[in-house]
């Protein structure tokens, strides 16, 4: 863990335009789990195109996994907090995503993949994040990453604040993912009771926050338990502060420079056009993904 890191200094912190609820929902073979970011906030939070968070004691809640099912034109991000998943794809691609762990992944012209549970008992938890690929991509090579615990950066500031860096930096940090054109940053915050945390964020970049343990404050909001935050775009604004509430706090902290392209999505495609999604439509029936 760095404990030299370089504060990120905000001066004009953003405020909190809403809160969001997710929608409980399943997927895959009936998989629980809750919707956070939903297809009627993908402009809002361009280049994020869903969020869904899951967690669970209960194995009939996850057993059955997520079969083989395609994907075309995006990029999908697992983060585990908790238990195993078994991943798969037409591509080759073989990984054991565990604690602490994320498996990257970039559909690009096409993938059939299965994420199945490698366990029985215990708790599974932990998020998928879909982030869109520009239009000069989505037919690109398709890729993975299987990234261990150990391998992701991490960082603590002067008030113990411990933060993960998926993506993006923080703190003069560079995290374990970067990209070019959507300039994503990806942070797992563990706050301590009382504690404040600052990032630095280009004004134009959609960000939001989500709190998956205790609660948050930001600017004159409380954001409670599993709630969204998405953060006003503002004129001027360099950067968030978060603090914690009297129990500490667990936090999601997202952000991207938005595409600003047409969203075309049918399911797990998601492309520029709808007669994209008509072609990804025949080439999946047609075999020829990877």
């Amino acid at each position: 863990m760095d404990t030299n890191t370089t504060p990120d200094t905000v001066r004009q912190p953003r405020s909190v335009e809403r809160l969001v609820a997710g929608t409980p929902t399943s997927d895959g073979a009936g998989v629980k789990l809750t919707r956070v970011l939903t297809q009627p906030l993908q402009r809002r939070l361009d280049p994020f195109l869903m969020l869904d968070a899951f967690g669970t004691d209960n194995p009939d809640d996850y057993i059955a996994g997520f079969p083989d099912h395609p994907h075309r034109g995006f990029e999908t991000v697992t983060y585990m907090i908790a238990g195993r998943l078994r991943h798969r794809d037409s591509a080759g691609h073989e990984g054991l995503l565990q604690n602490g762990g994320v498996q990257w992944m970039t559909a690009g012209r096409g993938l059939v993949h299965s994420e199945l549970p490698e366990q029985e008992e215990g708790r599974m938890e932990g998020f998928q994040l879909w982030l869109n690929l520009p239009s000069d991509q989505k037919l690109c090579d398709p890729g993975y990453w299987d990234i261990a615990s150990e391998q992701i950066p991490e960082l603590q500031t002067a008030e113990g604040v411990r933060a993960r860096v998926i993506a993006g930096s923080s703190h003069g940090v560079a995290g374990a993912m970067q990209r070019e054109h959507t300039e994503p940053l990806y942070l797992d915050l563990h706050l301590p009771p009382g504690a404040a945390f600052e990032q630095a964020l280009p004004a134009t970049h959609n960000a939001f926050a989500y709190v998956y343990r205790g609660a948050l404050r930001i600017g004159e909001t409380d954001v409670p338990l599993q709630r969204m935050a998405i953060l006003r775009n503002e004129a001027g604004s360099d950067g968030v502060r978060l603090q914690a509430g009297a129990e500490g706090a667990r936090a999601l902290l997202i952000a991207g420079r938005p595409l600003n392209e047409p969203i075309a999505q049918y399911g797990p495609f998601v492309m520029n056009s709808n007669e994209q999604i008509f072609q990804a439509v025949e080439d999946f029936r047609a075999g020829r993904f990877a």
